[in-house]
């Protein structure tokens, strides 16, 4: 038997079913923003964690750093941490010292980098514009085929977006932490080149997560390489691209923007980039879909079962030490 805590986002029933006779497992809630429901903090061997967020000015659904500091390290005898999320970022620090740490590779890349196109195609084609007509008026848009789009990126999210950007007749300038030949004939660039694959690009779609290499490298030198009239989509983190470097851009009007994620998070009410007509915002919704619930609580069962069976967990990031006693 396994005590396993999980978030208020996941639904317990649906857990229970999905692991079904495979392994025993206690499932209780804990939302970290008080004490676990029906067990000790202690007890617990697999923790879920709530979605979280390093911002000073988390979202509301979010539980931020001072709830994390405060509740994760109470739970001493957990083998796993799993998060809801593709990022990390501020979890290390907490985790407790026999822990491992786990992300949910898999449950929303897809649904990412179909937003990522989706914000892309809307600047690409002028959607604000029409939108905010009243009348009849058409106009040319500068459209997708023939240009080249940087993908900053080669995780999960930056390859499935080269994958839906193929069928647009674009050319993909990839970069990563490393530059490598891939198995497709194509080339990842490093990112010590970004400068360089910036140079003259229609646009740049930012996927990375955040960490101490990434917070600010799209700067204002890699914007200003871009070419005039160039879109800039982040649905990576929001303090990978400086927000004054890019707001100055946007204002100009030499570059158009689409941020699913922005510094600070949330955006704050009356912020220049809500005016812009050539800023589009989302709410930090790359990954939620219908799919997205679907996929997590797959996953979260799968590792249920794994841990509760003495088997390795999947999407392991760090691990400190040993999985299993």
């Amino acid at each position: 038997m396994i005590t396993v805590s999980l978030p208020p986002v996941l639904d317990r029933a649906e857990i229970e079913r999905l692991i079904g006779a495979r392994v025993e497992a206690r499932l209780v809630g804990w939302d970290f923003r008080s004490a676990p429901d029906g067990a000790d903090a202690a007890d617990i061997d697999l923790v879920v964690s709530p979605f979280h967020t390093t911002s000073p000015t988390p979202n509301p659904a979010y539980v931020g750093v001072a709830e994390l500091s405060a509740s994760l390290p109470r739970a001493t005898g957990a083998r796993l941490v799993q998060l809801l999320s593709l990022g990390s970022e501020g979890i290390a620090e907490h985790l407790p010292p026999q822990a491992s740490l786990a992300n949910a590779t898999g449950a929303m890349e897809h649904q990412t980098a179909e937003l990522a196109c989706t914000l892309l195609l809307a600047l690409s084609r002028g959607i604000p514009h029409f939108l905010r007509q009243t009348g009849w008026a058409n106009s040319r848009t500068p459209g997708l085929w023939g240009k080249r789009v940087v993908v900053l990126g080669h995780g999960g999210v930056g390859r499935e977006v080269v994958r839906r950007l193929a069928p647009f007749d674009v050319e993909t300038t990839r970069v990563a932490r490393t530059g490598r030949a891939l198995d497709d004939g194509g080339v990842v660039h490093p990112v010590s080149d970004l400068v360089l694959a910036a140079r003259g690009a229609d646009a740049l779609v930012c996927t990375v997560p955040l960490s101490p290499e990434t917070a600010g490298l799209v700067d204002a030198d890699v914007l200003a390489a871009l070419a005039d009239g160039a879109i800039v989509v982040n649905v990576g983190r929001g303090p990978v691209v400086r927000t004054d470097a890019l707001l100055a851009e946007t204002a100009s009007g030499r570059l158009s923007a689409a941020l699913d994620v922005t510094d600070p998070e949330p955006l704050p009410d009356g912020h220049p980039f809500w005016e812009l007509p050539n800023v589009i915002v989302t709410p930090h919704v790359g990954g939620n879909t219908e799919a997205m619930g679907l996929l997590l609580h797959r996953l979260v069962a799968d590792q249920i079962v794994r841990v509760g069976s003495g088997r390795a967990p999947q999407n392991v990031i760090l691990s400190p030490s040993p999985l299993c006693p």
